[in-house]
């Protein structure tokens, strides 16, 4: 899950003080969250799927198809 999350805010050309800031979390939490060292919050997650317009499912690596549920 953790590598998702960085490869999706990088093909976004993002930064991880950026994405932590649309998180409304401190860039330390949102690197931590890119390492693994911290478990994301379900409603970081939801944030995150609507963000990168994917599933909360495919984030977590349950699916691979990025293509939210309809």
């Amino acid at each position: 899950m953790y590598q998702r999350i960085r490869d999706l805010r990088e093909d976004l050309d993002l930064s991880q003080t950026q994405m932590a800031a649309l998180l409304g979390v401190s860039q330390t939490t949102y690197s931590r969250y890119e390492r693994g060292a911290y478990d994301v919050p379900t409603d970081i997650l939801i944030k995150l799927a609507k963000i990168h317009k994917t599933s909360v499912d495919y984030l977590l690596g349950l699916t691979d198809n990025p293509k939210p549920h309809k």
